[in-house]
């Protein structure tokens, strides 16, 4: 596919729907390209800093990907990315006529301006907005989102039970919350993580930008029965026809002819076989939605 940047009158017309989707692989193909570019964001994607790892990495990110589309649909809609990172599924969502908030703490941020130069040249980005905050510090208002998007971020979230109860207030009613988390039943995600942190699951840390301390969670990665019980005590319900696992075949194994053959037969194991699902596969897709009015 060879792709160009879009002149003022396509970026319009694609902000304003006429005329342009950005599907998944035209954005991985265009993200690849931009890690090409700017090198800061390698040390954080990892995707190009090893040959031998490459097709493995994109088959996540894709999967990942290709999950929030499919859960956000053609409806354009408000979201709030809470713990957005450096703003890649914000980016892709907003190109797909979304309207986004990304709320983040990383360091990157003071660079984010390198990032929206390169995307605006492929699309209408006036709809995208990110800041530098602790979400328990924003005034989010009521009903003010349709969705809220938490990648790798939950199990950073302390107190989780606050965490969860401001998404619900944030919602409008059958709202979703739309999650990518690791997989905390993963036997080499337990024990990693017990290696690094022991049973100090919560801690904190100084924030120079924001000046005070910030409570969160040590890579408090959890089951998805673990999910099921913190979201319902906050009137979450997971669709249970939108899980998926991701992710358990070797590196070694991926490659670019095949790497969509294997995805394949990983979702057809984890469906099939329970043990695998919990005791090996690395990441979990849910969506939940808000019960409450």
């Amino acid at each position: 596919m060879r792709l160009r940047r879009l002149g003022e009158k396509e970026r319009n017309d694609y902000f304003y729907g006429y005329n342009f989707t950005m599907g998944v692989k035209e954005f991985l193909e265009l993200f690849i390209r931009e890690l090409e570019i700017n090198t800061n964001l390698r040390g954080y994607y990892r995707l190009l800093n090893n040959n031998n790892r490459f097709w493995w990495r994109k088959a996540y990110l894709e999967q990942r990907l290709e999950y929030v589309n499919a859960r956000l649909g053609n409806t354009p809609c408000r979201i709030w990315d809470a713990g957005c990172g450096y703003g890649t599924t914000a980016l892709f969502a907003c190109l797909n006529g979304h309207q986004v908030h990304g709320s983040t703490l990383e360091f990157y941020f003071d660079q984010i301006q390198q990032r929206l130069e390169y995307w605006r040249g492929y699309g209408n980005l006036a709809a995208f907005h990110i800041e530098y905050e602790n979400i328990f510090d924003r005034p989010v208002v009521s009903n003010s989102f349709d969705v809220v998007l938490a990648q790798d971020t939950l199990h950073h979230l302390e107190p989780i039970g606050d965490a969860v109860n401001l998404f619900n207030h944030a919602l409008v009613a059958g709202g979703r919350l739309i999650v990518s988390e690791e997989n905390g039943n993963n036997l080499f995600i337990r024990g990693k993580n017990f290696a690094i942190r022991g049973f100090h699951r919560v801690g904190e840390y100084y924030d120079e930008k924001l000046e005070k301390l910030i409570l969160f969670g040590n890579e408090n990665a959890r089951s998805l029965a673990q999910w099921r019980e913190i979201l319902g005590k906050q009137d979450f319900a997971i669709q249970e026809e939108h899980i998926a696992y991701i992710r358990m075949l070797p590196p070694q194994l991926f490659k670019g002819t095949n790497y969509h053959s294997l995805i394949t037969h990983e979702q057809q194991l984890w469906k099939k076989q329970a043990l695998l699902r919990e005791l090996l596969f690395f990441g979990i897709n849910f969506t939940a939605i808000k019960t409450n009015l």
